[in-house]
């Protein structure tokens, strides 16, 4: 299946979008990081259905959101994950989502794990670093984890944008990330444009009709009741 979207979203206009989900159409931002998460988790087993030991690469903001949303989904669907929270948890939404992480008994990492770990332990990594408010250079706390990222041998999915990639510019480095899976959230960001994966799914089935017209974004055809859509 190769569905080429004619519309990629710039970082202004990502912004933009996501402020008029919660302004104009009154989402909470759990609402929509519960809704994100669960289409990522979905899209996961679409694309992954035997790839069970995963560890999800969780960063403070709402990305890191989703990816806690994931790997609770993820954990009913089957799948064996554990989180990787590279720096304290701030007192934010996370907190909850965090709690009920640790209820359904999804262990949290307590230091980075080494490549030869990842490689032996983990059938798939989960991006859920950075999203499309991410502007270089990265921070100290995520040097470590995701250098090993890059050179890893399990199969990366990224969460809406690869971290380390300039949202609109893609990849900044020779040595960027390069996800085997990328789940874009709401629509495209243009650095899509660049990315060479096996898998590119459009998660989230939230954005109202008026939205859709007002950013000219295509309406993605969902089969049935998926909250996904896979586009290559």
């Amino acid at each position: 299946m190769d569905i080429h979207p004619r519309r990629y979203l710039n970082q202004l206009e990502a912004i933009h979008l996501d402020q008029e989900l919660f302004n104009e159409c009154h989402f909470g931002v759990e609402q929509l990081m519960e809704l994100a998460g669960y289409s990522c988790a979905c899209a996961i087993n679409d694309a992954y259905p035997e790839s069970k030991t995963v560890l999800v690469v969780v960063g403070p903001g709402n990305n890191g959101g989703d990816g806690l949303v994931c790997a609770r989904h993820l954990k009913l669907f089957g799948y064996t994950p554990e989180i990787l929270y590279p720096i304290s948890p701030p007192k934010s939404n996370h907190g909850k989502l965090i709690k009920q992480c640790e209820m359904f008994d999804i262990p949290f990492l307590k230091t980075n794990p080494t490549l030869e770990d990842i490689n032996s332990k983990y059938t798939l990594v989960v991006d859920a670093l950075f999203g499309f408010s991410f502007k270089p250079p990265v921070r100290k706390e995520f040097h470590e984890i995701l250098k090993t990222m890059v050179v890893m041998k399990v199969p990366c999915c990224s969460i809406d944008i690869p971290s380390g990639w300039n949202v609109e510019d893609g990849p900044i480095a020779v040595n960027s990330l390069k996800p085997e899976m990328l789940i874009s959230l709401t629509a495209p960001k243009l650095c899509a444009k660049l990315f060479n994966g096996q898998f590119h799914y459009l998660g989230g089935r939230f954005v109202p009709p008026k939205l859709l017209q007002k950013y000219k974004l295509d309406a993605p055809d969902f089969l049935s009741s998926n909250s996904f859509v896979r586009l290559k």
